[in-house]
């Protein structure tokens, strides 16, 4: 049986109007920025399903910008986060298309930032300010946000997990989920920790010195 929090029954604390549209949004927009990580010169958003048909009625557009620019959902700022965006310079542009079978309030978030790179993310708003990450620059792969999170992109070859995992252990970090992905055996995998204790820069660097790692990423929201 599914367990309840007190954002499933009263909803989160945000700016309206919709927990689904506004509250989900923001979170969305600062996953992907922490993701991306560096200075911000443009962002693509490419809108699917109900996002796409509503997203400047419920402030969809709005919250998205907000969680870029590193806001929370119940930041009074939301609302004029756009304004903002382009006083900072940042290039934004909304694309309502179609992103296959996923959820309605889906959108794939493509940031190019100051130095050339590009960074693209995709999530969906689930209901009640819940958000679920489905794909990081073209890996799929799925965590919440709920709880900070380690990314990890590396070969497919025994003993990874272990390998990690007793970093995590060295520096007393707890294991609350962790799911796997690869492309095909002995190809490119993809690891993600959801943990109990925000990650640390040394944890990071430690776990990118591991044989096969080819990137290691803390999300700490």
């Amino acid at each position: 049986m599914r367990n309840y929090s007190a954002f499933d029954i009263l909803g989160p604390i945000m700016i309206g109007p919709s927990s689904s549209h506004t509250a989900g949004a923001a979170r969305l927009g600062k996953v992907a920025k922490v993701i991306a990580g560096g200075e911000i010169k443009s962002v693509k958003f490419y809108l699917h399903g109900s996002f796409a048909q509503t997203y400047k009625g419920h402030g969809t557009d709005k919250a998205l910008v907000a969680g870029i620019l590193g806001m929370d959902p119940w930041d009074d700022r939301l609302k004029t986060s756009i304004e903002t965006a382009k006083e900072k310079g940042i290039g934004i542009e909304f694309i309502p298309t179609d992103l296959g079978d996923v959820h309605p309030n889906t959108v794939k978030i493509v940031i190019t930032k100051t130095d050339g790179s590009v960074t693209s993310v995709v999530g969906s708003s689930i209901g009640g300010g819940n958000i679920v990450v489905t794909e990081v620059d073209g890996d799929a792969l799925e965590f919440t946000g709920m709880y900070p999170t380690l990314l990890i992109h590396h070969v497919d070859v025994p003993g990874m997990i272990l390998k990690v995992t007793n970093v995590l252990y060295d520096h007393n970090v707890n294991v609350a989920f962790l799911k796997v992905f690869r492309s095909a055996k002995g190809q490119d995998a993809a690891m993600v920790f959801e943990v109990d204790g925000v990650l640390t820069d040394e944890e990071i660097e430690e776990i990118k010195k591991i044989p096969n790692i080819k990137s290691a990423k803390a999300i700490n929201i």
